[in-house]
């Protein structure tokens, strides 16, 4: 069977390069072996965000008296794992079948099974071999194994997490980036005693060092301990034991940095030093007509940056050439309170040789965050001062996750701290931080 594309993996970054495909009329055909919508899906971002919610939600019932409730007993207010699973569970089903229904609308043939690069652009899926003259690898990406010092412990995967009937009280989470913060809270949040092992000098590499500061000031007044500066020497006897301390460990939730999934090719894949398929500034591998794309390829390890290269690719296949912007994507935690950042860092700044300016603005003045007693965060805006154009902006919030695409607009039309200042939010709104923030850099904020 011949196609004009072949997408191996159903990911963010495959389904949607799927849809694309077929929205721009090439025939397509998807090959997933496991899980229409892959780790993102099905035991990733969906998930995890879900369980996070329903933690976020029993603590808003624990003081819910401050809000005027009474008659609620926040001692026996308690935490349903199986009902918390089976209500992601109903989520993921949902997307996923909306994922399903959209690759049959545009034309998608999905085909079940373990896809190898053969060449002269062919594709072997278990005994049937299939060509196209453009192939995208989405294969994705999964957290690194334990090294040895964890060898004797009980860890568990994430795409495990949900297999699991119940917690023990003494947890370890390992990892540097964004979702090992994220569970570390989540299980602190359903009142487990938490410790956060960042086995590596990379602990959230990518952000503001201002907003990582602020993460290790959060995660210490949430009663986590966090351990950045030691590795484990061994296990033994429920303890992880380092040199200097004893951890109680009766489970440890692997959240380790990213590792490429490689699907097998005829010709090799090229690899980067770190391990991820090597590709050009248009995703390009060393094989002709052979893109990579998402977690694969290393770039990026966020859903939204993989469904973005996805459409980049498949635009480019149809002749729509454009350079890609990693300066404009989000990065978001859903931790409590939210976190977001957008554009260049103040570290990043510095090295530009910018002569920039720093306004914020907190939530304990602004009425809407006073209304949801969400007063914890801020915005941070950081601009040129010559021209006055917003250069990076960081939120902490309750919803920063979904405030920060108003920043992403500002920075995709090059806008100026005047236009932040001048747009009209509507009031009583959290929003309303962004123009606060804006007079702040022109002037004087009007509420501080």
């Amino acid at each position: 069977m011949n196609y004009d594309v072949i997408i191996i993996g159903a990911g963010p970054a495959g389904y949607v390069a799927a849809i694309r495909a077929g929205q721009v009329g090439l025939k397509t055909a998807i090959v997933e072996k496991q899980y229409i919508g892959g780790m993102c899906l099905n035991w990733g971002c969906i998930p995890t965000k879900a369980i996070l919610e329903s933690a976020k939600a029993l603590k808003k019932v624990q003081n819910i008296s401050e809000f005027g409730i009474d008659g609620i007993d926040a001692g026996m207010v308690s935490f349903n794992w199986g009902k918390v699973k089976s209500r992601s569970k109903r989520i993921t089903r949902k997307l996923t079948a909306g994922v399903n229904f959209l690759l049959k609308k545009n034309g998608i043939e999905v085909i079940n099974g373990v896809a190898k690069i053969g060449n002269d652009n062919s594709v072997l899926v278990d005994d049937k071999r299939i060509t196209a003259k453009h192939i995208i690898v989405a294969t994705g990406s999964k957290p690194k194994p334990m090294d040895d010092a964890f060898s004797d412990a009980p860890v568990v995967e994430m795409e495990k997490l949900f297999e699991r009937e119940d917690f023990p009280e003494n947890i370890v989470v390992t990892g540097n980036h964004i979702s090992s913060v994220e569970m570390a809270q989540f299980f602190r949040l359903i009142g487990k005693n938490v410790t956060l092992v960042a086995n590596s000098d990379y602990f959230l590499d990518g952000l503001d060092t201002f907003l990582v500061e602020y993460i290790k000031k959060k995660i210490v007044a949430d009663n986590i301990e966090l351990i950045t500066d030691a590795y484990p020497e061994k296990y033994t006897n429920g303890e992880l034991i380092f040199s200097d301390k004893k951890v109680k460990c009766e489970l440890i939730v692997n959240c380790n940095s990213r590792k490429a999934i490689i699907p097998d090719s005829e010709t090799p894949l090229h690899l980067t030093n770190r391990g991820f398929i090597k590709t050009d500034d248009n995703f390009q591998t060393n094989i002709n007509g052979v893109y990579a794309i998402g977690d694969a390829g290393g770039k990026s390890f966020l859903a939204h940056m993989a469904s973005a290269q996805g459409i980049q690719v498949v635009n480019s296949i149809k002749g729509i050439k454009a350079h890609f912007d990693y300066s404009t994507y989000p990065i978001n935690m859903y931790t409590t309170p939210e976190i977001a950042q957008i554009g260049m860092t103040e570290q990043q700044i510095k090295n530009e040789g910018y002569d920039y300016k720093i306004s914020e603005f907190p939530l304990s003045a602004n009425g809407k965050a006073l209304i949801e007693n969400n007063t914890e965060g801020f915005i941070r805006l950081l601009s040129d001062k010559k021209y006055g154009q917003v250069l990076g902006v960081q939120i902490v919030a309750e919803n920063a996750t979904d405030m920060i695409a108003e920043a992403g607009a500002y920075l995709k039309v090059e806008a100026t701290v005047y236009d932040v200042a001048n747009t009209i939010h509507a009031h009583p709104t959290v929003s309303e931080i962004f123009v606060e923030a804006g007079f702040d850099a022109v002037d004087k904020a009007i509420h501080k």
